[in-house]
């Protein structure tokens, strides 16, 4: 790592630390061959996704997976998500936040090294970057050369590349929350709204920026999980870790001579310059470390050169490596309380959507009392109250809706806008209507019954029927 700022003058602290380059040196082995997998499995569900079709039905979008914030839906396959069911996104959320921990639990930042989209897009940027300038060697010889035209070159088209990649990443997100064919002709001749080029410019800056220039600073002072996944993980989860009980003492070791009395770790430093945070695993645990596992696939190398086991660094337990120094065997504790805890809290929530979903209803009401005036006194004497009712259809069918109440005796009920006699509302499919209605109770009735009445909703054709119960305000009792 290199670092051109002149240091503070002794006896001062810096208020700011610029970052240090890094140049991770590319390495084969299992683990970088699962972080590809992922890699191209992530990317390719994001860029693809917005452009798979799923029929719905007539007048209805066909994305498979669309954030429709103008027609007030969420689409994911057959789910349809109403803003009034806003509490399935939540619940889904809570879902991720404990998978994320039991993971965390059992095998630690495994999200953070394979899946995290700050992870997935660095990598690519980096592997453009090997494209351009060559592995580790090549790329600190080029930045320590004086500018060229050969270096002009290859940092100009690194950029340039750059910035396709994350402008093709914002202009994919925005493809989630309009229809994606029609967004992609519109946007590049000029027909968009303004907010997808506002969004898609902002999404393209922030990828260029934390994912070409940040990299490892977006995980270390950015990002909060290295601090909370310390209350997550324990002396029994699966760490990346270094066997020092194996390693120590380390030191270099020539070839044909005794290992007696010396550790395997023969201080070559392979694990740190293939480290993408720039760290040193062998200092233990450390907080930026995102257990990407690439200084395993360094370690192993090495071994198979100098003929010694592999699993120098492996993910392992940092019980079972105190275990194994005293001659202990190792133990694998999986099923532990916590772990447990969070299984059974995703299995729980889990079957409470699912069971919430396979059971919602598709017709809603929802109705509210005027609370100005609560009440109005006819000149007869009778009194009359206001409620203002919203009707929500999710079939994509029609409805013919009968608007009831009960609960006082003699009252009489009015849909504005429709005859004295018309009880009836016509719904049309997958829409939410709203209106007003009007109750009047007879004067010599309305101290005899509640105060509290219902309304109902009733599907003509199906007999579904919803209902309300509601307030009914009277003036109080003549002395």
């Amino acid at each position: 790592m290199y670092n051109n700022v002149t240091p503070p003058p002794p006896g001062q602290s810096a208020l700011y630390k610029a970052r240090e380059p890094i140049y991770p040196q590319l390495v084969s082995g299992k683990f970088r061959t699962i972080k590809w997998v992922v890699l191209v499995f992530a990317l390719a569900v994001y860029y693809i996704l917005p452009w798979l079709r799923w029929d719905r039905g007539l007048d209805a979008p066909n994305q498979a997976v669309l954030a429709d914030f103008a027609g007030g839906r969420f689409y994911f396959f057959f789910l349809e998500i109403w803003p009034q069911e806003i509490y399935y996104i939540t619940g889904l959320l809570i879902l991720a936040s404990l998978g994320l921990f039991l993971v965390t639990s059992l095998f630690g930042r495994v999200w953070c090294g394979y899946a995290c989209p700050q992870t997935v897009w660095t990598d690519l940027f980096i592997a453009v970057e090997r494209i351009f300038e060559g592995d580790r060697n090549a790329r600190i010889k080029l930045d320590r050369a004086p500018l060229s035209v050969n270096k002009a070159l290859r940092k100009v088209g690194k950029h340039i590349v750059w910035l396709f990649i994350s402008f093709a990443t914002g202009g994919a997100l925005i493809l989630y929350y309009h229809d994606a064919p029609t967004l992609f002709a519109n946007f590049f001749t000029g027909d968009a709204e303004v907010s997808a080029y506002v969004f898609a410019g902002i999404l393209t800056f922030t990828t260029y920026a934390l994912a070409g220039t940040m990299r490892e600073q977006v995980c270390t002072y950015l990002c909060p999980w290295p601090r909370i996944q310390a209350a997550l993980t324990d002396e029994h989860a699966l760490n990346v870790t270094y066997r020092w009980d194996r390693g120590e003492p380390r030191g270099a070791h020539k070839k044909n001579t005794s290992w007696d009395g010396r550790g395997d770790c023969i201080d070559c430093n392979a694990c740190v310059v293939a480290c993408p945070v720039g760290i040193d695993i062998r200092h233990g645990a450390q907080l930026e470390c995102i257990h990407c596992a690439l200084c395993i696939d360094a370690c192993d190398t090495i071994m198979k050169r100098v003929d010694r086991p592999t699993g120098l660094i492996a993910y392992d337990t940092d019980k079972n490596v105190q275990a194994r120094s005293e001659g202990k065997p190792a133990v694998y504790n999986m099923l532990r309380p916590r772990v447990i805890l969070y299984a059974f809290l995703i299995a729980a929530i889990s079957c409470i959507m699912v069971y919430g979903l396979s059971t919602r209803s598709t017709f809603e009401l929802n109705v509210i009392k005027d609370r100005s005036p609560p009440f109005v006194k006819l000149s007869n004497g009778d009194i009359r109250n206001g409620y203002s009712i919203k009707l929500v259809n999710k079939k994509s069918e029609d409805r013919e809706v009968l608007i009831t109440a009960s609960g006082i005796n003699g009252l009489d009920l009015k849909i504005i806008g429709n005859d004295d006699t018309d009880k009836t509302i016509i719904m049309s499919g997958e829409h939410v209507d709203r209106f007003r209605i009007l109750i009047t109770v007879p004067e010599a009735d309305k101290h005899k019954s509640g105060k509290h009445l219902i309304i109902e909703a009733k599907d003509v054709a199906t007999g579904d029927i919803q209902s309300n119960r509601v307030f009914f305000a009277i003036p109080k009792r003549d002395d």
